[in-house]
């Protein structure tokens, strides 16, 4: 299963990129992950509303017609690990890729929502979006260790 995480913004620090690599690097095999980073729209005085929905078209474009989107949301759905896992194992039978999508500063588009088949939280809290590329990215290995059997996740 191909998966991609579409994240808003570009220049995230060293330590962001890092993180998201190393869980990166781990998935290998039936599930693989891949970092895809949307250029921020530009915000002009008084108006984000446009610069949301330009990060949403390129959002959209860059996951492809064929993409099933979740969306990353404080509002979405919690998920345990095992669930995450039994998720993940599930979507992977359907056979088409999935796209985590982290939005900008000022949150996601509504036209990527829309058409997400999961919103789902990763807290309660706001998690700056680079802490939240790592926390995807180590949430996913995670649940992919629990659908393998590896030794990773002790429940």
């Amino acid at each position: 299963m191909q998966m991609r995480l579409l994240a808003a913004g570009k220049r995230m620090p060293a330590w962001v990129d890092a993180g998201v690599a190393d869980y990166a690097g781990r998935l290998r095999g039936d599930f693989r992950l891949e970092l895809v980073e949307i250029e921020l729209g530009r915000r002009a005085p008084g108006d984000v509303r446009r610069a949301i929905e330009a990060e949403g078209e390129r959002m959209l474009a860059a996951a492809g017609a064929r993409t099933a989107l979740v969306a990353l949301q404080v509002a979405g759905r919690a998920l345990s690990t095992e669930q995450l896992a039994r998720w993940l194992e599930e979507r992977s039978r359907l056979g088409e890729p999935l796209a985590f999508c982290i939005g900008g500063p000022d949150g996601l588009a509504p036209a990527v929502d829309q058409k997400a088949c999961l919103r789902w939280s990763l807290s309660p809290l706001t998690l700056p979006h680079g802490l939240a590329r790592v926390v995807v990215a180590e949430a996913l290995y995670r649940a992919v260790s629990v659908i393998k059997g590896l030794p990773y996740h002790r429940p």
